[in-house]
């Protein structure tokens, strides 16, 4: 008991340092690790198991947040294939410039491809981790960004089973008919009621289906979570499992991130090539913004998607593992991975900012393309003959869009990141269309049209709507700007930004409720 309480005086500690330092608490989470491996203290039994706990259900989350046709566009194989062979020629020329100076030692030319192979790949844990805290799952750089982790991870599934001689299981076809089947079986889990069953019910999709079966048929557990998520993501009740399975997620999570630096003490010499292997990650970041630009995409989508996979992933454990056991590789080089991870971590989280006005900016220095030439689905938005803007097309969105249209008779335009929900709207008759709010480019295309009076921001993060708060005042829009909020910190700080109207979501509801049962008396005595 005496260890685990050490455990959580230090992360926690650290995770404050880190809060301090502008730094997202992760960053003080792999210090924490590191910290208490060098101190001495042991690490406490079930580390490795929590950590795979809380990386399984984060990949069961997202699952539930993607829809399969936004994975097989071209800018998604495409990327990911291209991007792969390309770090492998780059990473192998550069550990054997590094062998050459004598800086490393690395026992053959297939041993390097292996270790270029390995580092050409990026952390799906990190980088879902800062798209969660972002929101911005399925904006259209995340959804590229997810769908380019998950070609690396069938890579990485493909490369372990050839390693280690044992294929996937022939069974494992079987799944072309398993898959289907639990679809239909599960359409109505939403159905469950109380919500312990309903989290109860996303932890057993997440692990017997998803991770036990696959494992089982030779094929990587985290993949199969994933996969169990998308299964469940067309149904009613995805979101809500997706926030009830959250808080436990989050905790977990913080178990993957401590057991990072129980992987092994460094000395000088792993930290300086550790350090020195960060050296690729601009590479590896210019790399995915010119393949995307290449394909039509705006700068402004290749960087983000750049920047947010530009780190090492765990994968490069798993592979320096396998050949420290297989004597393929020096025992150091384990150590010497972590590092490089662990400190990818750092320079990404620093580099990727929640709020992403700054990197807008930045991408729009650059010169860019007549509309005609760009991407489908990453041309300028059309905003004509509005009136009243509605940003974030959930439950308040929509019923805040209905009040302005319906009793107000204003021409109002619903502006909303997931795709899904954006057919299914205009399937419904709303004036919707798909788009990023964090988005310059779209903020500046609304200060074009004068013809906008009200600008209502219902987006669920609190971040995003600061972020559109922020382009707002900066365009000088002399309109009314109303937001919702979820907690009385949030209220404050909009109102710091001066805006017009700001509703407490619980308190706007307790004073609607209030007035709408007087009413109602008033109507009973009459």
């Amino acid at each position: 008991m005496t260890t685990v309480l050490i455990y959580l005086l230090v992360v926690f500690a650290a995770g404050l340092l880190a809060l301090a330092a502008r730094l997202p608490p992760l960053v003080g989470f792999l210090a924490a690790g590191f910290f208490l491996n060098g101190m001495g203290v042991p690490e406490i039994n079930g580390l490795d198991v929590i950590s795979d706990l809380g990386v399984t259900l984060m990949l069961f989350a997202i699952g539930l947040k993607l829809n399969v046709k936004s994975l097989l566009g071209k800018e998604v194989w495409l990327t990911a294939t291209a991007h792969m062979a390309g770090s492998v020629i780059v990473g192998s020329a550069f550990l054997g410039v590094l062998a050459w100076l004598g800086v490393l030692t690395v026992s053959s030319i297939p041993v390097i491809g292996v270790l270029a192979f390995a580092l050409s790949f990026s952390s799906t844990v990190f980088v879902i981790k800062i798209l969660q805290d972002r929101g911005d799952e399925l904006t259209l750089y995340g959804r590229i960004a997810i769908g380019v982790l998950i070609v690396q991870d069938l890579a990485a599934v493909v490369f372990i089973s050839v390693s280690r001689g044992t294929p996937p299981n022939p069974w494992a076809l079987g799944l072309v008919v398993i898959v289907p089947l639990l679809w239909w079986i599960f359409q109505r889990f939403d159905r469950f009621g109380r919500a312990e069953m309903q989290a109860l019910f996303g932890i057993l999709m997440a692990f017997v289906p998803g991770y036990a079966l696959f494992e089982y048929l030779g094929l990587h557990g985290s993949l199969g979570a994933l996969v169990m998520g998308m299964v469940l993501a067309s149904y009613p009740g995805a979101n809500q499992l997706s926030r009830s399975l959250f808080m436990m997620k989050e905790l977990l999570l913080i178990g993957f991130f401590v057991s990072i630096g129980f992987t092994g003490l460094p000395d000088t010499r792993n930290v300086v090539v550790g350090l020195l292997l960060l050296l690729l990650l601009p590479i590896q970041g210019a790399g995915y913004w010119a393949l995307l630009w290449l394909q039509g995409m705006r700068h402004r989508t290749g960087l983000l998607a750049g920047l947010l996979l530009s780190n090492y992933s765990e994968f490069g454990l798993i592979v320096a593992a396998m050949g420290v056991e297989q004597g393929w590789l020096p025992a150091h080089w384990l150590v010497t991975i972590a590092i490089a991870v662990a400190a990818s971590f750092v320079v990404s989280a620093v580099v990727n900012p929640r709020n992403t006005s700054s990197l807008s900016r930045i991408a729009n220095r650059f010169a860019s393309r007549p509309p005609e030439k760009l991407h489908p689905r990453d041309r300028p938005i059309p905003i004509n003959n509005v009136e009243a803007l509605v940003l974030g097309m959930g439950r308040v969105g929509t019923a805040t869009y209905a009040q302005l249209t319906g009793e107000y008779g204003m021409c109002a335009l619903g502006v909303e990141h997931n795709p899904q929900r954006v057919v299914a709207l205009r399937r419904d008759g709303f004036n919707v269309v798909e788009g990023d709010a964090t988005d310059t480019d779209f903020w500046d295309r609304v200060a074009e049209n004068h013809g906008i009076e009200i600008i209502v921001l219902t987006m669920p993060s609190q971040h995003a709507n600061t972020d559109a708060l922020r382009a707002i005042r900066e365009r000088e829009f002399t309109g009314t700007v109303a937001a919702v909020a979820l907690y009385q910190s949030d209220v404050e700080e909009l109102h710091d930004w001066d805006i017009d109207v700001v509703v407490h979501m619980y308190g706007g509801a307790g004073r609607d409720l209030a007035d709408q049962s007087v009413e109602a008396r008033r109507d009973q005595s009459r």
